[in-house]
């Protein structure tokens, strides 16, 4: 789109600073509640940076295809992507310090977050360019649905199904038996592969708010506030029989997130976009090197905690301890201080970017 919607570039940098910030604290031993993922059933608010961000990953993609001629080298354009994407946390995953820098094949982690965005991409691209936005809601009606029934009514090994964290939950089974070694722990992976099905719904429904924000509707503000609170509702009320959850991506969890990420976006848009009101634009600038910031935050991090100094403590331990660790501020506090710092050097990088005009495309 020739004239861009402000409010989507900051919502966008927001949840990509949010994944920073909770991903990258002074010690997992010490943070604040809100700053972790729930256990297992219900959620927290970082439980919704993710879904948030396949969310906006739906409303770019109406933006980019909406217009845009349908033909092999859009194809070719959306699967290269996707293949990036993987590729990325593919490397994420496998990297080490030790040579050949791979770890062994055996402790590499197929699943994560990069892999899971560039597969829901390529399926929410594929779809929204080949039929239209009712078949669309027809399409997330039934893999919702569907996902519903195969967690909660197919038997696993001879037992009856459950949503618990179970060698007889369905999604945890298939992981187990698919990956092997290769998930995030020895019994299920939050970016497994039965639970990409419902995350693909995540994005559909970014996309309808992207067709929302592109029509000619007028109160489009009002109309995303109607549209997410609905889906907070039907959410909550579908969290009686299929409990919210991150790890499962539960239908309930695509609802409730979908439901928070309009509200959020809606408040965004009414601020920006409607009234004109200038605030954000360290966001927007986060948001124009997304992917870029993600995997260079994560990389960094892995690699600070590779490094020894005195041949135990890393040297993320290191910085930790000697500069934000003291007795007048609680462990608590040191920590998320160590995780502004994070945010604060990629929010810096991601302004230098801007102002140069350093727009990398994965």
């Amino acid at each position: 789109m020739k004239n861009r919607i402000l409010s989507v570039d900051i919502f966008r940098g927001m949840t990509i600073v949010l994944m920073i910030l909770v991903n990258t604290p002074g010690t997992w031993s010490s943070v604040y509640a809100p700053f972790l993922h729930a256990e297992w059933h219900g959620y927290t608010p970082t439980d919704l940076v993710f879904p948030f961000f396949l969310f906006i990953v739906g409303t770019s993609i109406c933006f980019s295809y909406k217009n845009k001629a349908i033909n092999a080298a859009t194809y070719k354009k959306i699967t290269i992507r996707s293949l990036k994407l993987i590729g990325l946390g593919l490397f994420l995953g496998a990297f080490t310090l030790s040579f050949p820098f791979i770890k062994d094949f055996a402790d590499i982690r197929f699943p994560g977050v990069l892999q899971r965005i560039g597969v829901v991409f390529f399926f929410a691209s594929i779809l929204f360019i080949n039929v239209n936005w009712k078949t669309l809601v027809g399409i997330a009606v039934f893999l919702l649905v569907g996902y519903w029934l195969l967690m909660g009514y197919v038997p696993v090994n001879g037992m009856e199904s459950t949503f618990e964290r179970a060698p007889n939950n369905l999604a945890n089974y298939l992981d187990v038996k698919v990956f092997g070694t290769h998930n995030y722990k020895a019994d299920y992976d939050p970016e497994g592969l039965l639970s990409t099905i419902p995350a693909i719904v995540s994005s559909l429904l970014g996309i309808f708010t992207g067709l929302i924000l592109t029509s000619k509707q007028p109160k489009k503000a009002t109309i995303l506030m109607g549209l997410g609170g609905s889906l907070l509702i039907v959410g909550h009320v579908w969290d009686l029989v299929f409990p919210i959850n991150k790890a499962l991506w539960t239908s309930s969890f695509v609802l409730v997130t979908a439901g928070w990420a309009n509200l959020v976006l809606a408040l965004i848009y009414y601020l920006t976009d409607v009234k004109g009101i200038k605030f954000g634009s360290l966001f927007s600038y986060a948001g124009a090197n997304a992917i870029v910031l993600y995997f260079l935050s994560s990389f960094v991090a892995k690699v600070l905690g590779m490094i020894k100094v005195d041949g135990e403590t890393s040297l993320h331990g290191w910085l930790f301890d000697t500069i934000y660790v003291h007795n007048f501020m609680s462990m608590q506090l040191s920590s998320l201080l160590y995780a502004l710092t994070v945010v604060s050097f990629y929010m810096l990088l991601a302004y230098v970017l801007y102002q140069r005009k350093i727009f990398i495309k994965v």
